[in-house]
């Protein structure tokens, strides 16, 4: 458990942040971030963008006991397809990574990249040893992608982040197949004048709760020194995840420590997956400023509340605009 008081932020850093640097990673390396976690029995895995000397990024993983304290693997897992159907995608590296454990096979969305620009890739495995490439599942422009835990309705669903008229907005689309994608909607756009006025993106593979899919999200709002990228909370229809029915109005982490405002890209706050424990304890983990990763925890009813706060008339005017269907 993370005990740190709150202070300003409903995470809780953990006070020994960050977990994992690049000096954590025995390989030659520049920076480490976006670490996408697992928890198989009493075993943490994270799966991290690792960003070589070279300039592109690739996967390695890191093993922990208690999801505080972790160990690198001495060599990468995944690595930039060299030959195959993937290779023209992945030839400048690979971004992001997304873990999320369904039908009997941990899934991983990342980001391939390559001079056509940014692509949602699909890849699954079981034992974290072998990974299996299953599609490229997006056109160009698009990241940020997330799988939903369960089928809805018989069909697979993910969030993801297009760019449209240079806006960065979260859809939801469907697959019978995870292959082919279709049905897509837009559910969460960027509010003015908050917090996430500029882009949003999904970060956090939905969890399930009894009020609906709880979605940790991102947002950065542009200022005259450059984005601010913090952390908030929103909820979907269990039956309907298109239909939005709360959104925070604060953001839940915001970039405050120097670990957070100071490294490759400062002022980031990048969650990239959680850990729900029996108790309820939330472990977000989360990239600082482009340079390490950190952990910081809340309970889930917290982040539940947090969906479905109310501020001043102000406030309200803009959540209704951006979440119709909010609930009274």
């Amino acid at each position: 458990m993370i005990t740190q008081n709150r202070g300003r932020d409903l995470f809780r850093r953990w006070e020994h942040n960050p977990i994992i640097t690049g000096d954590h990673v025995p390989l030659q390396s520049n920076t480490v971030f976006n670490g996408t976690p697992v928890k198989i029995g009493d075993t943490y895995l994270l799966l991290l963008r690792v960003e070589g000397q070279q300039g592109y990024s690739f996967f390695c993983l890191a093993r922990s006991k208690d999801g505080l304290n972790f160990t690198v693997d001495d060599e990468p897992c995944m690595l930039p397809a060299e030959d195959g159907p993937f290779a023209q995608w992945e030839e400048n590296g690979l971004e992001d990574p997304r873990l999320t454990f369904i039908d009997g096979w941990f899934y991983i969305m990342y980001t391939a990249v390559s001079g056509y620009g940014h692509r949602i890739a699909l890849a699954r495995t079981k034992d974290f040893e072998q990974f299996q490439r299953i599609a490229v599942i997006s056109g160009p422009g698009n990241k940020d992608g997330v799988l939903f835990p369960e089928k809805i309705d018989g069909y697979y669903a993910r969030l993801d982040r297009p760019i449209g008229n240079g806006v960065g907005s979260i859809w939801i689309s469907y697959s019978p197949d995870l292959i082919n994608w279709g049905q897509s909607e837009l559910i969460i756009s960027p509010r003015p004048r908050y917090w996430d006025s500029t882009r949003v993106g999904a970060s956090v593979p939905p969890i399930r709760t009894e009020q609906g899919w709880l979605e940790i999200y991102h947002g950065f709002k542009m200022t005259s020194s450059g984005p601010i990228y913090r952390i908030g909370t929103a909820m979907l229809d269990l039956y309907n995840p298109a239909r939005v029915i709360g959104r925070c109005l604060n953001p839940v982490l915001s970039p405050r420590a120097e670990y957070e405002r100071i490294g490759d890209v400062g002022n980031v706050v990048f969650a990239s997956g959680a850990i729900v424990e029996d108790d309820g304890e939330v472990k977000l983990y989360y990239g600082a400023a482009d340079t390490s990763i950190c952990v910081a925890s809340a309970y889930i009813d917290e982040l539940i509340d947090s969906c479905f706060e109310e501020t001043d008339s102000r406030s309200e005017e803009f959540c209704k605009m951006s979440c119709p269907y909010r609930r009274n």
